[in-house]
C-alpha cells in the first residue's frame, strides 16, 4: 500500500474514532447516531456544489449504498442498546474487514498477496479480541453479539458497494456526498416515524451534529476516495484501526482503564497495520 493512501486512511481512522467518542460520551446513543447522521448531510450540502454529479451507471450502487448505510445505522443503535459498547463495537468493526477480504478474493477476483491476507486477518483478530477484555455483558449477551455481527455485515456490504460505486461514478467524494445526503433524508424520515420527537431532540445536539457529523463525513469521504486507488479489502482493514485511536481517546479523555489485554490487542492491530504498509499493493 502506498504511503499517501496509508496516511489518508490512518487519518480517516483517527476522525472515525473522534465521532465514535463523541457518541460514546452521550447518554442516548441512538440520538447521538441520529445527530451524527444529520451532521453528515450538512457537510454533504457544503461539498455537493464543488463535486461532479456521479455517472448515471453508478445509481444502482447509489441506492444499494443508502439501504446498507440505513441498515448499519439502525442495527448499530440496536446493538448499543442491547449490549456493552466496548464489546459490541469491536465485534462489528472486526468482522467487517474479514468479510470484505473474503468476498473480494472469492467472488470479485481480487488478488491479494500472502502478506496482505495475513495483515487483514491480524487486524480483524486484534480488533475482535478487544471484545474479550471484559468478561461481562456483551460476551454473554448472545443477542447483542448477534446484532453486532449483523452490523459488521452491513459495514462490509456498504464498504464493497461504496468502493465499487465510486469507481463507476468516477468521483469518490461526489459519490459519497450525494449518497450521504440521501441517506440522511431517508434515515430521518424513518427515525421520525419511530421517534416523533426526534426533530426537537436534535435541537440540543449541536455539538454532536457539527463535531461528530463533520468528523464522520470527512473520515468516510477520505475512505471512499482511497477505495478508488487501493483494494477495498485493504482500505477497509486499515480503516478499522480506528479502534486504536478510540481506545486512546477513551483512556486519555473518558477516564477508561488501560490494562494488559487492551495493550496486547492494540499491539496486534498495530502489527497488522504495519504489515499492510509494507505490502506492495
Amino acid at each position: 500500500m502506498s504511503g499517501s493512501i496509508f496516511l489518508t486512511v490512518i487519518g480517516a481512522a483517527m476522525l472515525h474514532a473522534v465521532w465514535n467518542a463523541v457518541v460514546k460520551g452521550g447518554d442516548d446513543k441512538t440520538l447521538g447516531i441520529a445527530a451524527v447522521v444529520t451532521g453528515q448531510a450538512i457537510f454533504a450540502l457544503l461539498v455537493i456544489p464543488f463535486v461532479p454529479i456521479p455517472a448515471w451507471e453508478c445509481w444502482p450502487w447509489f441506492v444499494a449504498s443508502i439501504v446498507l448505510h440505513i441498515g448499519y445505522q439502525f442495527f448499530l443503535g440496536s446493538a448499543y442498546r442491547a449490549g456493552d459498547l466496548t464489546q459490541v463495537y469491536p465485534i462489528a468493526r472486526g468482522v467487517a474487514p474479514l468479510i470484505v477480504a473474503t468476498v473480494s478474493v472469492v467472488f470479485l477476483g481480487v488478488v491479494l498477496g500472502t502478506t496482505e491476507l495475513v495483515a487483514v486477518a491480524i487486524i480483524g483478530a486484534g480488533i475482535m479480541s478487544l471484545s474479550l477484555v471484559r468478561q461481562n455483558d456483551g460476551l454473554q449477551n448472545r443477542g447483542a453479539a448477534g446484532l453486532a455481527l449483523v452490523t459488521g455485515c452491513f459495514i462490509a456490504g456498504y464498504s464493497l458497494v461504496d468502493g465499487l460505486g465510486a469507481r463507476i461514478a468516477g468521483t469518490g467524494v461526489g459519490f459519497y456526498a450525494w449518497s450521504s445526503f440521501a441517506n440522511t433524508v431517508v434515515y430521518l424520515l424513518i427515525g421520525m416515524k419511530l421517534r416523533p420527537n426526534l426533530p426537537r431532540e436534535l435541537r440540543g445536539m449541536g455539538r454532536v451534529i457539527l463535531i461528530g457529523g463533520g468528523a464522520s463525513f470527512v473520515a468516510y469521504a477520505m475512505v471512499v476516495n482511497a477505495f478508488m486507488h487501493a483494494p477495498i479489502a485493504l482500505v477497509t482493514a486499515l480503516r478499522e484501526t480506528s479502534i486504536i485511536f478510540a481506545l486512546l481517546i477513551g483512556v486519555g479523555f473518558l477516564g477508561e482503564r488501560l490494562d494488559l489485554p487492551k495493550v496486547v490487542a492494540t499491539m496486534l492491530t498495530i502489527c497488522g497495520a504495519a504489515l499492510l504498509r509494507l505490502s506492495k499493493t
